[in-house]
């Protein structure tokens, strides 16, 4: 049996689970898989109903593909069951509570024992070291701390790891800029939203970036486009990584891009167990095919989730760097996709095509709103700072053609000054349906 991570590690070795062959870690996911099966039915009170409703037992469980048979967990079993009534241990023994946003309803209250701790820091400090983080690099954490996993899952992974930890958090822009001309940090953790406000300051102090030390930024929270990539990469002068997590599965560390392959983000499949499902009916999906991604925690001991639909759109790629198989670039969410005149569209697709304009900004915002029986689409996006204001009216009509002929939606596009879009300190809002707030 191949151990998991345990300890901080001050070499640059991989673990030996990151060099198995596919057969070991096929072994070891099964005899997790009913380990842990096994404690939700036991100890999830919720879970096992929906066992018993289904007429499915863990003892039913002889291979990895009959995990299909077993029920799905959803983010509304969470708020049904608020606050503690998905754990499988009493909540005396926890060493911390997190929490998601709640920003739709009550906040998703996920649980930690000391070993689940353990597990956390190990997942964060490997997808540290995966994307090219070493023992002694200064990072610079800004993400939020708080309820939200982000900023204290990233910043125990990186201490973990051995790495110096700035914990910077969210906001106070101007403040983060002289952080990082001071500290000189070589890494920074942050969504890709806010790390385009920290570039805007950088641009605005004059601050000449070649002589900043950062050379990876640990992008996640939200999703972004290869555009943004690019983006960011050049205007601040280092390597974006793909950095994905979810709150109720864990937090930051399910997956991570390697920085030797840059190819999508290894989830690591000895702690989180993925499949792909058919978002309207549930069907799982083989590799290579798009859909939902859901995942089972395998080494969980506070909360184990089984199948959980995370509601984002990607497909599985064989593993590269790693054995574990990849993640593609997330199309959006299935509960952000917009229906726009009977069109799909995600917000991404609209964040591709502004950025293949090189006057326009990164900073946008989409509004969805009906007319009598008529669905208006409308772009709001940033002039980018010393374009001209002359240039906005051609400017406005090649962003409608771009949306138009990729989309397949006309759009009305208010192109608007430098900073009138409103800055996130964290996961930015990208889209406002006001049809749902009639």
């Amino acid at each position: 049996m191949i151990n998991q991570f345990v300890g901080p590690r001050s070499s640059f070795e991989l673990e030996p689970i990151e060099r198995a062959s596919i057969d070991e870690l096929r072994a070891v996911q099964l005899a997790r898989m009913r380990r842990v099966l096994r404690h939700a039915y036991d100890n999830v009170e919720p879970y096992r109903t929906k066992c018993l409703a289904a007429q499915i037992h863990p003892d039913d469980l002889t291979c990895l593909e009959d995990l299909s048979r077993f029920p799905t967990t959803v983010k509304q079993d969470f708020r049904t069951h608020y606050p503690y009534g998905m754990l499988a241990v009493p909540v005396e023994q926890l060493a911390r509570i997190h929490a998601s946003s709640g920003t739709t309803g009550k906040p998703a209250v996920v649980g930690y024992t000391e070993r689940d701790m353990e597990t956390w820091a190990g997942v964060v400090a490997r997808s540290l070291r995966a994307a090219g983080a070493r023992p002694g690099d200064r990072v610079h954490n800004a993400y939020n701390y708080g309820l939200f996993t982000g900023g204290l899952g990233s910043h125990d992974g990186a201490h973990y790891l051995g790495c110096t930890v700035i914990p910077a958090s969210g906001g106070h822009t101007e403040r983060q800029v002289q952080l990082l001309v001071d500290l000189k940090p070589t890494i920074i953790m942050v969504t890709p939203s806010y790390l385009l406000n920290v570039a805007d300051e950088v641009e605005r102090q004059g601050v000449d970036v070649s002589q900043l030390s950062l050379r990876l930024a640990l992008v996640g929270a939200e999703p972004w486009t290869e555009a943004m990539r690019r983006e960011i990469n050049q205007r601040l002068n280092l390597t974006a990584i793909d950095y994905y997590g979810i709150s109720e599965i864990m937090g930051p560390g399910v997956a991570v891009e390697c920085g030797e392959t840059l190819d999508g983000p290894t989830l690591w499949e000895d702690h989180f167990y993925p499949e792909i499902i058919d978002p309207d009916t549930g069907e799982v999906l083989p590799d290579g095919e798009w859909g939902e991604l859901v995942v089972t925690t395998l080494t969980k001991e506070a909360l184990p989730v089984i199948r959980y639909r995370t509601r984002d759109i990607t497909r599985l790629l064989p593993g590269t760097a790693r054995p574990m198989r990849r993640l593609d670039r997330f199309t959006g969410r299935s509960d952000d996709m917009l229906i726009v005149r009977g069109v799909n569209m995600f917000p991404s697709q609209v964040e591709e095509q502004i950025l293949g304009i090189p006057q326009l900004a990164g900073h946008y915002q989409i509004e969805v709103s009906r007319h009598g029986a008529l669905d208006q689409l409308t772009v709001n996006v940033e002039l980018r700072v010393d374009e001209e204001q002359a240039s906005v009216p051609n400017l406005a009509r090649e962003l409608a053609r771009r949306i138009k002929t990729v989309i397949g939606i006309s759009a009305a596009i208010n192109v608007v000054a430098p900073g009138v879009i409103e800055r996130s300190q964290g996961k930015a809002v990208r889209v406002i349906d006001h049809r749902k707030l009639r």
